[in-house]
């Protein structure tokens, strides 16, 4: 794979100066450009490859080249800081995105642990393969989402490498880049080159393909990448419209039976065993939460359902269980423009707890697959796919330790009237009641038919919807406690 990138390409200093001069005025004009469009597009730009192949010198080119206020350069290890500790290993790159507009560059990226712990031995090659095809999925979203993933992979001949790390060990300037770890991984560099290959094959997808650079030549490498870049901002520039993609809609069921018709909405608790199991359950989660094993773990729960459903009065009795120390509740509205300019769970992520600690969304990531479907916020093949997405981002919480909860609560219409007319009833509770949930109830069955679709799509062994019937706020406030005990509990024990 590497052989072409082994020609040994040369740039002399009077080209590189002549050649350079309209390179960065060109580069110039289209970050410009990419940042006045009326639809700009994030840029990732990751860059990888051997020690010594002129990683570090190619991206201090393009700040010089370009206006540095508008690139966003990121430096990822192998290794894990403190702050990862329980979150999912692609975290810190969601932390990391450029907003629409900006170019990121990425010094090392989420290519870098799964050739590290391959090259130590700590990776299967069957758990290689399958978090490769985790990135392809992440790559596919972001293109989907309209960023532009160029990835570059800086290579050196075993003894180009050599030459060029002695170089760069008895220059001053340079000499602090060349440690005795430098030294010690070129022993692994055929092993590296074979994990490579087989990285870069199974990645090197239509979506975000791969370039091979050679990096034994300063200057044919910085211009190599300068138009590289320049290239693909042009082309993506220049480039018409997506055409909107009809995708098939999910039928109802045949019968009208589904998970939430088949509720009992007349279960019932009444006040005096509301006032018995309700400490109980709350004694019973304040202890799991503080049990060691859940220092190695996290909760998140996600509460969904129809306006007026009880979620608020839901999470408060799960809270008074808890440390407010060590809990957040996280309330979903409609994006702030800062989150509009990043992928649609960037907002989600950010909001991720580490170990020992407990997230509760007030809504969620589902809003794609409810109201933004519903309301044409987004197209159908954006909430389509979001199911998959969806998917594989709770799969990402699961594996890193999590245990992931999402509560459905159900009303009928009859119980939701009720509920509307008592809040504008009650001056300190008139503030819960809008115009917007009294036209969302002329779009009742709308939302039913999506809730229906979501629960069977992401109701996963490891991350279950729980669908509560909730006319009544004692039952349902005791359940979801039970719910959460119990399956915090099932995971503790595992441990």
């Amino acid at each position: 794979m590497f052989e072409s990138a082994e020609a040994g390409h040369r740039v002399d200093k009077e080209r590189f100066r002549r050649e350079e001069r309209e390179l960065r005025a060109e580069l110039l004009m289209a970050q410009n450009t990419l940042l006045r469009s009326e639809k700009p597009f994030q840029v990732l730009l990751l860059v990888s490859g051997v020690d010594g192949a002129g990683k570090s010198e190619t991206i201090a080119q393009l700040h010089e080249w370009m206006d540095p206020r508008f690139l966003l350069t990121c430096a990822f290890e192998a290794g894990r800081n403190p702050a990862e500790a329980g979150r999912p290993p692609m975290w810190r790159y969601w932390q990391s995105l450029p907003p629409r507009g900006r170019i990121g560059i990425f010094a090392g990226s989420w290519y870098s642990r799964p050739i590290a712990r391959r090259l130590a031995g700590k990776l299967a090659r069957t758990a290689l393969d399958a978090r490769l095809e985790e990135i392809n999925r992440f790559e596919a979203m972001l293109v989907n989402e309209g960023a532009l993933v160029l990835k570059l992979w800086f290579h050196l001949s075993r003894k180009g490498q050599a030459v060029r790390l002695r170089r760069l060990e008895r220059d001053p300037r340079t000499a602090w880049r060349v440690t005795r770890e430098t030294w010690a991984r070129t022993r692994s560099y055929n092993a590296l080159q074979k994990v490579a290959a087989h990285v870069l094959r199974v990645t090197n997808t239509a979506a975000a393909p791969w370039t091979i650079v050679d990096g034994s030549d300063d200057n044919y490498r910085n211009l190599c990448v300068g138009r590289l870049l320049l290239d693909a901002l042009r082309e993506r520039l220049a480039a018409p419209p997506a055409p909107a993609v009809v995708a098939p809609v999910p039928r109802p069921a045949i019968d009208a039976r589904n998970v939430l018709s088949a509720l009992d909405l007349g279960c019932r608790l009444d006040d005096r065993a509301y006032a018995r199991e309700l400490p109980r359950w709350q004694g019973r989660l304040a202890e799991l939460v503080r049990r060691r094993a859940f220092a190695g773990r996290s909760l998140i729960l996600a509460f969904e359902g129809m306006d007026a459903a009880g979620k608020g009065g839901a999470i408060r009795r799960v809270t008074a269980a808890l440390d407010p120390r060590n809990f957040r509740v996280v309330p979903i509205a409609a994006p702030t423009d800062e989150e509009s300019a990043q992928p649609y769970l960037w907002r989600f992520w950010r909001h991720i707890p580490g170990a020992g600690r407990v997230a509760i969304f007030d809504r969620s990531w589902y809003g794609r697959v409810l109201v933004e479907r519903i309301e044409g916020f987004c197209s159908e093949a954006d909430w389509l796919r979001a199911y998959a997405e969806i998917n594989d981002f709770e799969h990402e919480l699961v594996a890193a330790g999590a245990v992931v909860l999402k509560f459905w609560l159900q009303i009928d219409p009859d119980e939701q009237l009720r509920r509307f007319e008592a809040r504008e009833a009650e001056s300190y509770k008139r503030f819960k009641i809008t115009p917007d949930d009294w036209r969302n109830r002329d779009k009742w069955s709308a939302y039913q038919q999506a809730a229906v679709d979501m629960i069977d799509r992401t109701s996963t062994g490891r991350a279950p919807w729980i669908p509560v019937e909730a006319n009544d706020k004692n039952f349902a406030r005791v359940k979801i406690l039970k719910a959460v005990c119990k399956h915090l509990e099932d995971a503790l024990d595992k441990d």
